[in-house]
């Protein structure tokens, strides 16, 4: 890091201003290097029984030649763990040698095989020497260390074994499944995450065994980051410097699963952190590697082009989540959840059915208009007129020139420019002023300071623009300028899934620190429903305004008991119009009550055509045969209180 930017408590990456990978020690998992100078790794995990050598073979040739580096397979018992060996001969007998990556929870023992059989292992801490009864327990420092004797006994002989073979193992920390340990002493906090991975590093360190990766999802992307952020900061404290596995962990199928897994992921590829990544989707495996190879193709050379001015202090902690305090200005800023400003500038022409696909619908019979949870609330006419009545919770900006014309209809706001708005005088009224970073002069940071009726409109043309726009935030901050913020960017000539990837970073990575007040995304020649229902996603996956219903799905294994992608679809069908509700969908105990995090309700395997369900981490109903569950976990939410008929 730039030593005029430097923070030294709260250092997590080479810059804020400037693209740099954050340089990690080199960790072969057969062939492939990870970390060092080796590119941004893609890998993905099968979804079939691993008892099923035939299918898993078949999936994970899938899976390669979609493009991933590395094929990771649950090993739950001795069983599956053996059946590695099988599954590897095939594969290297069909010309196919991407190392292989056992799934570890709860069996060491399985793990002891694995390990002499594939190139990599990976290893839950909260799960591998530890059983949750999430109980608070007191610990005195004695019976602390007693804990970590009782965990060095159980992870040594793993250890020895992957130093003999030269396996490389991953340490890979889930904020849901934390042990009671670290939970009574941390909390269920970004740190506990951290200090869960370090307790077992520091044991593999005795050992003088150091081929480890380590990595800190979750299902909440805020959390996510903060972990990541936070791992980085005490590897650079205590001299460390491993390579780093990113993942959002559950983060469900369909555009809200890339949506959730782009901010975490982005944000931090942003900022030049990530050896290796696994996107977890809900779908079949191969699905995935598209999706990550998207993500990682913008991290390169040309991410390093921006040159902006470093800064000298960061103003925001970005290990805890903190909204930038801004003025509320018409409905945006202040408390009020960030807004969506719908771009029509480039309409032939602006009527009443052009709003239908922003969430606006008008009934000419009764002459109301109906207003859904997706709303934008502001749309950017340009230089178009509206002549028609506009529903109550929806307001116009147009340009200077425009507004100017019409400028006593109600609800409609002049977009000017920085010259526009450092050249007016008497302009009175609320107002939106288009700038860049380039264009805070203390002229206008003058200006600002004495006016409380201007919203920012902040822009950039920048390929990497994140740094740049976050850096304009950082400046208002320390000038003391509380005037609120939209973030708008033009993204253009991009498929859907690319436009939903790089939206969701740039976004996703301000909104993360809690800088922005609403969002402005003009894409061509996508559809305004489409653009419209993606900056409603980013909102609710940085949890910043929620307004339908969040699910939390794994990704499928082979301990998965039951379909998922069947049973999500199904779940969802039923409760989709349970605005703010977050139902976790998990295979199995091993991704439940702890992985659900922040849910609301959770449905998990239990056994064969067996379903457990939860209120919270609270089991509510065990047992439940999988042809009435959903019913029953419908009654279940409508027990609570948290049940909507549909209309």
């Amino acid at each position: 890091m730039d030593s005029s930017e430097a923070i030294s408590d709260r250092q997590y990456c080479n810059s804020l201003t400037e693209y740099s990978r954050f340089k990690t020690r080199e960790v072969k998992c057969g062939e492939v290097g990870i970390g060092g100078d080796n590119p941004i790794r893609v890998q993905t995990m099968t979804t079939t029984d691993t008892m099923n050598t035939r299918a898993t073979v078949e999936q994970s040739i899938r899976c390669i030649e979609a493009g991933s580096e590395l094929i990771r397979i649950t090993a739950p018992s001795i069983n599956e763990a053996n059946n590695l060996q099988e599954i590897k001969d095939e594969l290297r007998k069909s010309g196919y040698h991407t190392p292989l990556v056992a799934d570890i929870h709860f069996t060491p023992n399985a793990a002891e095989i694995a390990a002499r059989i594939v190139e990599k292992v990976r290893i839950n801490p909260g799960n591998y020497a530890d059983k949750k009864k999430f109980q608070v327990i007191e610990y005195t420092d004695a019976q602390y260390n007693e804990e970590i004797d009782r965990i060095r006994e159980k992870f040594v002989p793993l250890v020895r074994i992957c130093k003999e073979y030269g396996t490389a193992m991953r340490i890979g920390t889930n904020h849901g499944s934390l042990s009671d340990r670290i939970m009574s002493r941390y909390g269920d906090t970004p740190l506990g995450m951290v200090e869960s991975a370090f307790e077992f590093l520091r044991i593999a360190e005795d050992e003088n065994y150091f081929d480890i990766v380590l990595s800190m999802k979750a299902s909440n992307p805020q959390v996510m980051v903060q972990a990541y952020r936070l791992l980085v900061n005490k590897m650079i404290e205590t001299g460390r410097n491993y390579p780093i596995h990113l993942g959002v962990t559950e983060a469900g199928d369909g555009e809200d699963g890339r949506i959730k897994s782009a901010i975490g992921i982005g944000a931090l590829l942003e900022d030049g952190i990530g050896d290796t990544i696994r996107v977890s989707l809900t779908e079949e495996p191969e699905f995935e590697i598209p999706v990550a190879k998207t993500l990682v193709s913008r991290y390169n050379e040309k991410r390093a082009v921006l040159k902006i001015p470093s800064i000298p202090i960061s103003p925001i902690n970005p290990f805890e989540y903190s909204r930038r305090k801004s003025l509320s200005v018409l409905h945006c800023g202040g408390a009020q959840v960030p807004v969506v400003v719908a771009d029509l500038s480039d309409e032939r022409e602006i009527k009443a059915s052009t709003l239908l696909p922003l969430g606006y619908t008008y009934d000419e019979r009764t002459d109301k208009w109906m207003i859904s949870d997706m709303a934008a609330d502001f749309i950017f006419t340009g230089n178009h007129a509206i002549d028609f009545h506009l529903p109550g919770t929806l307001s116009v900006i147009q340009n200077l020139s425009q507004w100017k014309s019409n400028s006593l209809r109600e609800r409609h706001y002049p977009l000017l420019t920085a010259e526009e708005f450092l050249a007016a005088e008497n302009l009175n009224g609320e107002k939106f002023i288009q700038l860049s970073l380039e264009d805070i002069s203390q002229s206008a940071i003058k200006k600002f300071s004495a006016d409380s009726s201007a919203i920012i409109v902040l822009t950039t043309e920048n390929f990497n623009g994140m740094m740049e726009q976050r850096r304009f935030f950082f400046r208002l901050m320390n000038e003391k300028i509380k005037n609120p913020v939209i973030i708008r960017r033009h993204l253009t000539v991009m498929s859907s899934e690319e436009l939903t990837l790089y939206a969701s970073s740039d976004f996703g990575a301000l909104m993360v620190d809690g800088l922005g007040d609403g969002i402005w995304l003009k894409a061509e020649p996508h559809s305004s429903k489409s653009v419209n229902q993606l900056c409603f996603g980013i909102l609710q996956g940085t949890r910043q305004r929620i307004s339908k219903t969040e699910y939390i799905s794994c990704p499928s294994c082979g301990r998965t008991l039951f379909d998922l992608q069947e049973t999500t679809n199904k779940i969802r069908a039923r409760t989709n119009h349970l605005k703010g509700i977050k139902i976790a969908i998990m295979g199995c105990i091993v991704n439940g009550p702890g992985e659900m995090a922040d849910a609301d309700y959770g449905y998990v395997g239990s056994g064969v055509g067996k379903i457990t369900l939860y209120k919270g981490k609270e089991i509510m109903k065990r047992g439940v045969d999988t042809a009435v569950a959903v019913d029953e976990l419908i009654n279940l939410i409508k027990e609570n209180g948290d049940w909507m008929e549909l209309e």
